[in-house]
């Protein structure tokens, strides 16, 4: 038995078990993949106070490090569901089960797909999700990102250091990301950008050579030939495994106002994973700190 269960490791669920450890309650992290969350993609962070640049990757460590240090317990389990009896919480994992006072939900989001045929197929083959991890797979070769935002950019330029040529493909007529990263966009000679296309099929046999493009004014299509596709479009979440206990928005967001409360007392949630406005490395932490204390408070109540 735990005083408190958080599910997901992202700066909400680290910042979350920092408060509640420093409140002398004893906490178990669930993460099924790898500890700090989607801000581990990010190559590069520029805005988080106190770190004039800082990649993703080494912002996590700190803070696990900070969270282990503090006594905090974390497993690599999926939590799969999560059922209450008696004023007590079971999360079922792929591992077993385990119990607690009061839970909080910080699964983030994943990576938003394209939708086509035998994109799954390509996935690994051709097609990536991240540069920071497969980028240095591409050294050298001409490639393609889709999307227009900061992730897409950030992506970009880091490829940008290790293709030989990288074509950004945006919907729209203009990116959506920070002037800041448009501007050294701009400036980058082996970066160019279609804009007004989406990307509508893909080419290949066991692995991606081409994709088709589709002109959004006109529905022209064209084949565009390349040796990898990478893909920032987006985040979607991943909360019906607990639908049954949270409330659940249109795409799956979990609905909470900023006290990170759910329909379920003990039970809240915090980061990406939550209906909010926006999502940035310092809003999640500020949930993590919202939800953390009204878990504690909830726990000294009982």
């Amino acid at each position: 038995m735990h005083d408190l269960i958080i599910v997901g490791s992202g700066p909400a669920g680290l910042t979350a078990a920092l408060y509640a450890r420093r409140a002398e309650k004893s906490v178990l992290i669930l993460e099924k993949a790898g500890f700090g969350g989607q801000m581990t993609f990010s190559p590069k962070i520029e805005n988080y106070p106190g770190f004039p640049s800082v990649s993703g990757n080494e912002l996590a460590d700190v803070m696990v490090e900070q969270v282990l240090a503090q006594g905090a317990e974390l497993e690599l389990e999926e939590a799969l569901s999560i059922d209450s009896h008696d004023g007590i919480f079971t999360v079922t994992t792929d591992c077993g089960k385990r119990d607690a006072k009061a839970v909080i939900l910080a699964t983030g989001a994943k990576h938003r797909m394209l939708g086509l045929d035998r994109e799954e197929d390509f996935t690994g083959e051709g097609i990536s999700y991240c540069a920071v991890c497969d980028g240095a797979f591409y050294k050298g070769k001409k490639i393609a990102m889709v999307g227009g935002g900061n992730s897409a950019l950030q992506e970009a330029i880091l490829l940008s250091e290790l293709c030989e040529h990288v074509t950004i493909i945006q919907n729209l007529d203009f990116l959506t990301g920070e002037k800041k990263l448009c501007d050294i966009i701009a400036g980058l000679s082996n970066v160019d950008v279609l804009y007004g296309r989406t990307v509508t099929g893909l080419v290949g046999d066991d692995t991606l050579t081409a994709i088709e493009i589709t002109k959004t004014a006109t529905g022209e299509k064209e084949i565009f030939p390349l040796e990898g596709l990478f893909v920032a479009i987006g985040l979607e979440p991943e909360n019906t495994a607990f639908q049954n206990l949270v409330e659940l928005d249109k795409v799956g967001y979990i609905v909470s106002d900023e006290r990170c409360l759910t329909a379920t007392p003990g039970i809240y949630t915090a980061g990406d994973c939550r209906t909010k406005g926006i999502r940035q490395v310092s809003t999640a932490i500020a949930d993590g700190t919202a939800a953390a204390l009204a878990a504690i408070r909830y726990i000294d109540a009982l």
